[in-house]
């Protein structure tokens, strides 16, 4: 199948979302990934966390998750089945940091570091944000990141407004 690695890479993948029901489009999505020829084989997912808006600021707060995988398809192959999945899920390209459905953003793909047109790996602006760096830290705390590991940077980080609503196990069934 065209842009799959030669073998499984683990990833770490964030997502988010603020309109509609954000958790169903996570598990929709996340399904048609794991059934859709074992393209992600879902390792790990964090709690789901309620978020202020970063960025464009006068929007609802987002729901926000990380998931640690493993894939055999290329990093440009997962990244085009996650935004085909984004699409799937009604996402809306229109404004840079705007409310949207769902955002499945590609974090790390293994150890690599990747600077191509549309993709930049590890994602660039990570340490930058607590709405990644929480969720990230409970599944892949020793994840190395510049230098740090995500566990030292979410330490740093500014979690105002953040809060736990569910549990992995209270939103993820796990199938």
């Amino acid at each position: 199948m065209p842009g799959r690695s030669e073998e499984p890479t683990d990833v770490l993948i964030g997502l988010g979302g603020n309109l509609g029901d954000p958790k169903t489009a996570f598990l929709r999505a996340l399904r048609r990934l794991k059934e859709e020829g074992s393209l992600l084989a879902v390792n790990a997912v964090s709690s789901l966390w309620r978020t202020p808006p970063w960025g464009l600021e006068a929007q609802p707060d987002y729901l926000n998750a990380c998931v640690r995988g493993t894939t055999s398809l290329s990093a440009k192959g997962l990244l085009s089945r996650l935004l085909e999945a984004e699409s799937a899920e009604g996402r809306v390209r229109n404004v840079r940091w705007g409310p949207r459905s769902i955002d499945l953003d590609l974090l790390f793909f293994g150890d690599r570091s990747i600077d191509e047109d549309g993709l930049t790996l590890p994602h660039p602006r990570i340490a930058e944000r607590a709405f990644v760096l929480l969720p990230l830290s409970e599944i892949a705390p020793e994840w190395i990141y510049r230098g740090e590991t995500i566990q030292s940077l979410a330490a740093r980080a500014d979690t105002a407004g953040m809060t736990v609503i569910a549990e992995p196990d209270e939103w993820w069934p796990g199938e």
